[in-house]
């Protein structure tokens, strides 16, 4: 202090500077005047390592970041490379299916037999599983594969599990049952048939266990009208096979095949005399078994009931069909009694029902100007099956024939999903039906929302 009790200048200074070093960093120590460091503050150097520190450890953080990522990579990647891929699985159960196919049989070995209500009209669908991805309904191999219908009666086990589950008791097969067994040139597929005699008995039986009823609907390509001689005997052989597998099978009258006329040529009065003429060239087992179903666009009702009144065959009616070709007005009711009184006493008569597709239909087409596929929208056709009936011009049909005894094949296009929203419309909309159609409404109805099974489920079904 001065003699005036001041503080010198230079001293005054240090000891701010002092002060303001320390309220910085009061932690580390800094450099202070001329004479060293000061008690409570920190050298420069230090402050500079620390920064130093802290930019190689900023550094280090996303170095360690990325490390770590690139092990938690392999790790997910090995993973995987454990996990069997689509290829693997597809590989894996075609080897299952060729070595031992009738094993899918096993697991309905031991399930107690069903009943479906004798008294009671069966609703069934048409081949294709909708509610289980992955179900086959056919061998689909290439000839060059040795595709066999023992491995297609292994898929058909598999869809009759799948029937039992969700209470569906009539079943169309798909007509490619027996793959190449009828082709004119690849004779070792000709006694395929006869070698899977044991397989068909085996199928039979089960089918009867869950009282199921079966039947084929063999493609359009079975013209038993055609005017080339050559067609209508391969039809003919078609038919003769199919026919012998449901007798193997040993299947009921119920077990029938569906045919329409074929071509028209240009006059229909000729064509459907030709399938006449065709009618005693038939087998015994054809004969029995076969049923003519009124088409959409050639054959009438009025034409198929003119067959049956010159060969004795039973009619099958389709309600769409019917809707869309019927040019000589026939009452739509009365026109289905006709059809089932064609059929034998002690035999349940069967028909077809769909509603027509409303959607707008999405066309690809080439423009002509720009040369480019280009999508268009253009309005249905009424010969087109919908996805899922309409309830309500479902229900009202049916309530329209509550006097006829028939069961009833949906030829809608989401097939079982369809037959089961159809029974949970009736049990909601028209809970008197109900009991008509085998539906219990004393436990819940089920709706296709509770059963469609992913890809990722089937798998998990399969393990457990």
């Amino acid at each position: 202090m001065s003699e005036n009790g001041r503080e010198p200048r230079k001293k005054k200074q240090q000891r701010r500077s002092g002060e303001e070093n320390e309220a910085a960093d009061p932690v580390h120590p800094v450099q202070g005047g001329e004479g060293g460091p000061v008690a409570g503050t920190a050298a420069p150097e230090s402050r500079a390592e620390a920064k130093a520190s802290t930019a190689e450890g900023a550094k280090e953080k996303p170095a360690k970041k990325k490390a770590a990522g690139k092990k938690a990579g392999r790790k997910k990647a090995s993973r995987k490379a454990a996990l069997p891929t689509k290829k693997m699985l597809a590989e894996a159960e075609l080897e299952r299916m060729t070595t031992a196919p009738m094993s899918q049989c096993s697991a309905l070995e031991s399930l107690a037999a069903v009943r479906f209500p004798a008294e009671a009209m069966r609703l069934g669908f048409a081949v294709k599983v909708m509610g289980q991805p992955g179900l086959k309904s056919n061998d689909t191999r290439r000839w060059q594969a040795g595709p066999h219908l023992r491995v297609s009666l292994g898929y058909l086990c598999e869809i009759f599990a799948y029937l039992r589950r969700h209470g569906i008791s009539m079943y169309r097969m798909s007509s490619d049952l027996a793959p190449y067994a009828t082709h004119p040139t690849m004779p070792q597929f000709h006694s395929m048939v006869k070698e899977s005699s044991a397989d068909l008995a085996h199928i039979g039986r089960l089918a009867r266990e869950q009282d199921l009823r079966l039947s084929f609907h063999p493609s359009q390509f079975i013209v038993l009208n055609s005017e080339n001689e050559e067609l209508t005997r391969k039809s003919m052989w078609d038919l003769e096979s199919q026919a012998e597998m449901l007798d193997r099978m040993e299947c009921g009258p119920e077990a029938i095949l569906v045919v329409h006329v074929g071509g028209a040529y240009g006059d229909r009065e000729s064509g459907w005399r030709r399938w006449a003429a065709t009618w005693p060239r038939l087998g015994e087992p054809v004969r029995r078994r076969l049923v003519l179903e009124n088409d959409d666009i050639r054959y009438s009702a009025a034409d198929v009931l003119k067959v049956h009144e010159a060969t004795g065959v039973k009619c099958v009616w389709d309600y769409q069909h019917h809707w869309c070709f019927n040019p000589e007005g026939l009452e739509m009711g009365e026109t289905l009694r006709r059809f089932v009184a064609t059929w034998p006493a002690g035999v349940r008569p069967k028909m077809h029902f769909s509603c027509a597709r409303t959607e707008m239909r999405e066309i690809k087409r080439k423009n002509r100007k720009s040369g480019k596929i280009e999508v268009v929208l253009q309005p249905p056709i009424w010969t087109g099956h919908a996805d899922y009936n309409n309830p309500f011009e479902s229900i009202q049909f049916l309530r329209s024939i509550v006097d006829v005894d028939v069961d009833v094949m949906l030829e809608s296009k989401a097939k079982d999903l369809s037959l089961i929203r159809l029974r949970n419309d009736i049990a909601r909309y028209a809970p008197d039906l109900a009991q008509r159609y085998g539906i219990d409404l004393a436990s819940e109805v089920e709706d296709v929302a509770e059963i469609v099974e992913t890809p990722e489920e089937e798998q998990e079904a399969l393990s457990d």
